[in-house]
């Protein structure tokens, strides 16, 4: 056998899903192992994966997709070009490697399709949120959108047109500054949108879509800085829990919830769904899949979540919203008079303002989880432990996530082998 025909012979085309799971449209992969190599290459091509064939790797001939025969020609136009772009390659004596692949691919391509996949950043970031509703938390989707609808008031005001090409570093410092000056944002927020940017652009350059990678620079940053945020001590919660709420059954029922995350670091979207079948008596733990992360946690039952759990016949009363359980707390926690003053720092425009408010102004739901962690390295349990259940995976990160101030750390450290 020819040598060329053999080397040709051996290189192979698969496609497949990016996510072979998906209840949702994902995209499809051209993946080409030639030498030793691997090329991938997005195709920009979405199927739901009910309509695939991982055997024969194109879309099953179905009548609930009764566009199979063109979208199959389509990745035959694929496979035939690829396999025309390599071959050529070796015909005029050039190594084939990755970037020359791409570059004879595309040069091979009919440019009608690749203009058919070519889109907008806005367009592409308008049907990346509309994918997202169905595998994103609530939240996540108003960033998205709000993120949008600051890039366009942006280009709109300054008269610019905002596309793949321009998103670059004097795109960085501009927007940056119109979010900071115009708006008025403080760092964390910026970085926030700074963030939520970079993730369009990674997903977009994942689809064969974004080709300008100045986005992945090191001056495009995502900034932020430390926030003051509160935990409640061991004490604090004594008082919290043994406040008498029997006047109010919603400051009740909402001060019971908080416990529940005060003593089982989950988030509110966990600890207000606990359910029978999450307990498991025989080993007094809480057994739940946390919503965000879907990692499963095992957590020991806390006397306090034992006493709310009988108080309530172990099903969990159902929660307010987090904004109307936030409000309430604050009632709860000022009527226990846990108001000591906590000085706030936060950079606006530039400069640092700090201002002085009552402790109970500053607890949230999320004060729950942070109490959670603190309170439980303050009583020397291992920090890895802890992190099994927040489900941080670092302990640089974890430690920046607690609040545990100088002398409460070497009270701490007292306790230790070392100083005694």
């Amino acid at each position: 056998m020819n040598i060329l025909i053999y080397i040709c012979y051996m290189a192979k085309v698969r496609f497949i899903l990016k996510e072979p799971s998906s209840k949702s449209e994902t995209l499809i992969y051209l993946l080409y192992n030639y030498q030793y190599k691997r090329f991938k290459y997005s195709t920009g091509e979405k199927i739901n994966p009910k309509f695939w064939n991982i055997n024969n790797q194109r879309v099953k001939e179905s009548k609930n997709f009764p566009e199979y025969p063109e979208f199959n020609t389509r990745l035959d136009t694929l496979e035939n070009g690829i396999n025309n772009s390599f071959r050529r390659l070796l015909n005029n004596g050039i190594q084939p490697n990755n970037d020359l692949l791409k570059k004879e691919l595309e040069f091979e391509l009919d440019n009608r399709v690749l203009k058919q996949r070519k889109k907008s950043l806005f367009e592409f970031i308008t049907e990346f949120i509309e994918e997202s509703k169905n595998r994103k938390q609530p939240s996540t989707i108003t960033v998205y959108n709000t993120t949008i609808k600051h890039l366009k008031n942006y280009a709109e005001k300054g008269n610019k047109s905002i596309d793949f090409s321009n998103i670059n570093l004097a795109f960085y410092s501009n927007f940056t500054k119109y979010l900071s000056q115009d708006l008025e944002m403080s760092t964390n927020t910026i970085g926030k949108y700074i963030k939520t940017i970079k993730t369009f652009l990674n997903e977009a350059t994942e689809r064969g879509l974004n080709a300008n990678l100045e986005f992945r620079k090191s001056k495009f940053k995502t900034i932020s800085e430390e926030t003051d945020t509160v935990y409640l001590s061991i004490n604090e919660l004594k008082i919290i829990e043994e406040k008498s709420l029997s006047f109010n059954p919603s400051l009740e029922k909402v001060r019971d919830l908080f416990l529940l995350g005060c003593y089982t670091g989950l988030r509110f979207s966990d600890f207000t769904q606990i359910k029978q079948e999450n307990i498991i008596e025989s080993k007094s733990i809480i057994q739940i899949r946390t919503q965000k992360t879907k990692e499963k946690v095992s957590i020991p039952i806390h006397s306090i979540v034992k006493r709310i759990l009988i108080k309530y016949d172990h099903a969990i009363p159902k929660a307010f919203t987090n904004q109307i359980m936030n409000k309430y707390l604050k009632d709860i926690v000022e009527l226990c008079e846990i108001d000591t003053p906590t000085e706030l720092t936060t950079t606006k425009s530039g400069k640092t303002i700090k201002t002085t408010v009552p402790k109970y102004k500053l607890i949230t739901t999320h004060t729950a989880r942070r109490s959670f962690a603190t309170n439980c390295y303050l009583a020397n349990i291992p920090s890895i432990s802890i992190m099994k259940i927040t489900g941080h995976k670092t302990e640089k990160s974890f430690l920046k996530y607690i609040k545990v101030t100088q002398e409460e750390n070497a009270d701490k450290l007292l306790n230790h082998p070392f100083f005694n």
